[in-house]
């Protein structure tokens, strides 16, 4: 019986030919991905950057080149710090509402013995639906400030007289439809984040704290849940921030960005809704492109000053 040796030559050229024939499948797979995402986002975001230092007026080209003045013009410009007031106010309500609010959803639903799956389903309908659509239902049904309007027709059965939801300024009413429909909209979705984490939460745990003296739901609350769902707990604050500084479809649709009632959208303008006003209504898309990196600059800002508070990302060990 004969053993054929290989040179170490020959064994350098299959391993070099192996090698090769991995490197190009891979680049084969991600071709498709990295070409979308150079042509749909890296492209945009360079042209856009180079506009946004462009005087742009009805054109998407390059016009005259006039440095950083969109920048200043907007950041001196005081309908666009009311925007930047208008969309803090509302990050202050929806963030805290809605991380409550889902934590506790899931807490609830996590405690279902039965029918576990049917709740989950339930709250998370609401996130499939259009954000424009269901603005136009909470405008034009549940507060459409009418005597038939469902939530004035609610009021009604306790003697109240019908209110004008959106359209006035004092009291400020139209807070109210644009913070609950924001809610509806995204309170499942992170429900189903604060479930699964939970559902990771070793049961072990609980009997430890429950051999301890642990007792009554709010010190196992405190010391065993909460603790364990701190990393679940600082993605959602930070995804709830990112999604309140992006605030567009139910402004626009619930206070009306065209139409009859186009000017109860100077109630509340959060820096999207005015961005759009400028670049498409005014055709000034340098000065709209501007003020995009602008909130960008700003939402990455306070993501980072938020994940520096909280610790995201750090190791918890030895603490």
């Amino acid at each position: 019986m004969s053993v054929t040796h290989q040179n170490p030559e020959t064994r350098v050229k299959e391993r070099n030919k192996s090698h090769l024939r991995t490197t190009l499948s891979f680049w084969a797979f991600m071709a498709p991905a990295l070409i979308g995402l150079i042509l749909f986002m890296g492209v945009p975001i360079i042209w856009g950057f180079l506009l946004s230092l462009s005087h742009a007026q009805n054109t998407i080209h390059f016009g005259h080149f006039i440095g950083i003045r969109n920048y200043t013009d907007l950041l001196t410009d005081p309908e666009f710090l009311n925007s930047l007031y208008t969309i803090v106010i509302f990050t202050l309500f929806i963030v805290p509402i809605t991380f409550v609010f889902s934590l506790w959803l899931a807490l609830m639903v996590n405690k279902v013995g039965r029918g576990k799956a049917f709740f989950r389903t339930v709250f998370f309908i609401p996130t499939a639906v259009s954000y424009a659509a269901a603005s136009l239902i909470w405008r034009m049904s549940l507060f459409n400030g009418t005597a038939f309007g469902f939530v004035n027709h609610l009021t009604a059965l306790f003697g109240m007289s019908p209110i004008a939801w959106i359209g006035t300024a004092s009291p400020p009413w139209y807070w109210l439809v644009l913070v609950t429909v924001r809610i509806w909209l995204q309170v499942g979705f992170y429900m189903i984040i604060f479930l699964a984490a939970l559902q990771e939460i070793p049961h072990s745990l609980y009997e430890a704290a429950a051999m301890d003296g642990a007792t009554g739901g709010w010190q196992v609350l405190r010391y065993i849940t909460l603790p364990q769902l701190r990393a679940t707990s600082v993605s959602i604050l930070l995804l709830c921030l990112i999604a309140a500084f992006q605030a567009f479809d139910e402004f626009y649709n619930i206070l009306g960005g065209s139409g009859a009632s186009s000017g109860n959208i100077g109630l509340a303008r959060p820096p999207l809704v005015y961005i759009y006003s400028i670049a498409l209504s005014s055709q000034d898309f340098g000065m709209g492109a501007a003020g995009g990196f602008i909130l960008t600059a700003l939402i990455v800002m306070f993501t980072v000053v938020q994940g520096k508070l909280f610790g995201f990302g750090e190791s918890r060990e030895g603490k």
